[in-house]
């Protein structure tokens, strides 16, 4: 869910230096191997005057990637490149970084041509909310090499200037639309001595929405926290000095009561909603009728005994159900973590919520079999 709001932040900032005639490019992780800290299709954005933005790794391989980058703008060619994440310092590179993986990561010009309005498209569909997904060549022939093509539910962008590769990219990533998977694949050539193409197609699914009743000061942490990982953040409450942009720079801010209903609030089935108001009524009334809701997570803040009072008072008593929505009720809201202050329940709360989204079970890395972050 990361990568949405990051790719939003580097097209966005594409479009504004190709306006201001400035070059730029762009390096995508398109494979991955084994251990990798990023997923396939993150970025790291390149300015002509070495300013960066996003990443392709933790922080290991971003230097090299810069300096290819800027080779990439002086050329205007883009680069495939290959990494070799072991521990033997004869690896690729000769950077010896011990993660035991390999990445491969493709870099290429994109503040002109074709690039610049494939990004204007991009930029438009990132501020919707139905997924789309967008193919690169990455390995093949020269001319077709960085084109782009993008497909939603709208009018496709860009194109290879090669009417039948269009169709087979089109093909391919309506199909990965409707797996809600990015893969990197290869297409044969159906001409004599022509080359296949290597593409990349990443698949871009809008993130979860978090709404947090409540805009008390330690609702400030989650929706900051929350936003920085992917989240977009809606804070819901009826005082509108505690709704500042100040206080929430990066949230959509609701001014409303629970007695005023849940119309246009953004709840459906990737939504996930945080109860904080510190008022037993309210945070009742909006228990009542989240409850009534689909939205998969409810999480409330306080003690249990709390809970329990709030749940007897709106007829809801005994054990989880599904029956009555209980098993997406998690209160006290958080995992044990020995949490204090409100930044750390923010982190607190987060964890929970990640954890519940991809339904893992929390457990130390170091307890887990297998590489770590590997797909």
């Amino acid at each position: 869910m990361k990568h949405w709001q990051e790719t939003s932040q580097i097209v966005g900032r594409v479009t504004e230096l190709a306006a201001a005639g400035q070059r730029a490019a762009m390096a995508t992780v398109v494979r991955i191997e084994g251990s990798a800290y990023r997923r396939a299709g993150a970025k790291l954005l390149v300015e002509e005057g070495g300013a960066t933005r996003g990443g392709v790794s933790g922080g290991c391989l971003e230097a090299d990637v810069r300096e290819v980058a800027m080779a990439v703008m002086r050329e205007g060619l883009p680069r495939l490149r290959h990494y070799e994440t072991g521990d033997d310092d004869r690896t690729v590179w000769g950077l010896g970084l011990g993660c035991n993986g390999s990445v491969d990561i493709f870099v290429q010009p994109v503040t002109s041509g074709d690039a610049v309005n494939v990004a204007r498209h991009m930029r438009t569909l990132l501020a919707g909310d139905a997924p789309f997904a967008v193919s690169t060549v990455v390995r093949g022939p020269a001319a077709a090499l960085g084109r782009m093509l993008v497909e939603g539910n709208g009018p496709p962008a860009g194109s290879t200037e090669t009417p039948a590769l269009d169709r087979e990219m089109a093909r391919r990533a309506q199909t990965l639309l409707a797996a809600g998977e990015s893969d990197l694949y290869d297409i044969e050539s159906t001409g004599a001595g022509t080359e296949s193409t290597g593409v990349f197609t990443e698949v871009h699914v809008p993130p979860p929405r978090l709404v947090i009743c409540g805009a008390g000061d330690d609702a400030m942490p989650l929706a900051a926290h929350a936003s920085q990982i992917g989240y977009r953040v809606t804070v819901v409450d009826h005082r509108p000095a505690y709704l500042s942009r100040e206080r929430f720079p990066d949230a959509e801010r609701i001014d409303r009561r629970p007695d005023d209903g849940l119309e246009g609030l953004p709840l459906g089935p990737s939504t996930h909603l945080v109860v904080m108001t510190h008022s037993f009524a309210h945070d009742r009334e909006w228990g009542r009728r989240l409850l009534r809701t689909e939205v998969p997570y409810i999480g409330l803040l306080g003690p249990r005994a709390r809970r329990d009072e709030i749940l007897e008072q709106i007829g809801v008593t005994g054990e989880p159900a599904g029956a009555t929505g209980m098993d997406r009720f998690f209160a006290p809201v958080g995992l044990d973590l020995g949490a204090d202050g409100p930044e750390q329940i923010a982190v607190s709360i987060l964890a929970e919520l990640l954890a519940v989204r991809t339904s893992s079970v929390p457990r130390h890395l170091r307890d887990k079999d297998g590489v770590i972050h590997a797909v």
